[in-house]
C-alpha cells in the first residue's frame, strides 16, 4: 500500500521530475552514490524477475482474486498498526486496527473481504518507522535498501520491529512462510503496473522525492509540515549522525 501511495504522490510530482538534473544534490540524500547503484541493482532484478512475474499474474489472476489477495495481507498488518499507535499514543487508531484485523478475521473470511471498510470503519497504517518519527527522530536522510527499495536510515531501523509484529514471522511453516511472502511482493508488485507507466524523468529523484514526502505525509498524519505528535514526552532527540557509524 505505502508503494502505490509512493507512486501516486509520484505522478503529482512530474512536472518538476523532468527539469531535474543528476547533478542537483538533494539534501536528504548524502549517500546518492550509494543509492543509486543500490537502485540500479534493484531495478536491473525487477525487469529480469519481479516484473514479469508480476504481469503474469495480472494476467491470469481475476480481479476479485487479486483484491481478496491484497485484503488478507492488508489485514494482517493491523496488529502491527494497532501496537504502534499505542506507542505513539494513539489509542484511538490502535482501537479501529483492532477493531478491523476482528472483524475481517472473522467475518470477511480471515481478511480477504475488507468488511470493516464497508462499515466505515477506517484508520492510519502505522509501523515502527513512524513511531521513531513520533518519539523524536523527525527527519533521517534517504536509504536504497537492496531488494526492499527506497527507505531511511530511520525507517530501516524499524524494519526488524515491523517483521516481529506481522503474523506471518510466526508460522512454523517455513515453506509456507516464504510462498506467502513471495504472494504478497508478487501482489504488490502488480498493483503498481499502471501507475509506473506513467513515470517520467529521472527515476531514481522522481521515486526518491515521492517517498520522502509521503513518509512526511504519513508521520504528520495528513499534514505536511512539522509532526503534530512530535512533543516533550517523546522527545530522544534522536539523530542520524548518532547511527550513522
Amino acid at each position: 500500500m505505502r508503494l502505490a501511495a509512493v507512486l501516486m504522490l509520484a505522478l503529482v510530482l512530474a512536472g518538476c521530475a523532468g527539469t531535474q538534473t543528476i547533478e542537483e544534490r538533494n539534501p536528504d540524500d548524502p549517500w546518492e552514490g550509494f543509492n543509486r547503484r543500490v537502485f540500479v541493482f534493484n531495478d536491473a532484478l525487477d525487469r529480469a524477475v519481479l516484473r514479469p512475474v508480476a504481469r503474469g499474474y495480472d494476467t491470469v489472476t481475476p480481479q476479485p482474486v487479486q483484491t481478496g489477495v491484497s485484503n488478507f495481507f492488508s489485514n494482517l498488518g493491523e496488529p502491527r498498526t494497532a501496537l504502534n499507535s499505542l506507542l505513539q499514543g494513539k489509542p484511538g487508531n490502535a482501537g479501529i486496527a483492532a477493531t478491523r484485523f476482528l472483524i475481517n478475521t472473522t467475518v470477511g473470511i480471515g481478511g480477504l473481504w475488507d468488511f470493516a471498510t464497508h462499515m466505515e470503519i477506517t484508520g492510519r497504517d502505522e509501523d515502527f518507522g513512524q513511531t521513531l518519527a513520533v518519539w523524536g527522530w523527525e527527519e533521517s536522510r534517504y536509504l536504497v535498501l537492496p531488494f526492499l527499495g527506497p527507505s531511511t536510515l530511520r525507517d530501516a531501523g524499524g524494519l526488524p520491529a515491523d517483521a516481529a509484529t506481522y503474523p506471518l514471522y510466526y508460522l512454523d511453516d517455513a515453506e509456507l512462510e516464504i510462498a506467502l511472502t513471495a504472494l504478497r511482493v508478487v501482489d504488490m508488485r502488480a498493483g503498481l503496473l499502471d501507475l509506473e507507466e506513467m513515470i517520467r524523468g529521472d527515476r531514481y529523484s522522481f521515486i526518491r522525492d515521492s517517498y520522502l514526502q509521503q513518509r512526511r505525509f504519513e508521520v504528520s498524519d495528513g499534514e505536511l509540515g512539522d509532526d503534530p505528535f512530535a512533543s516533550d514526552d517523546f522527545d530522544f532527540d534522536f539523530d542520524d549522525d548518532d547511527f550513522a557509524d
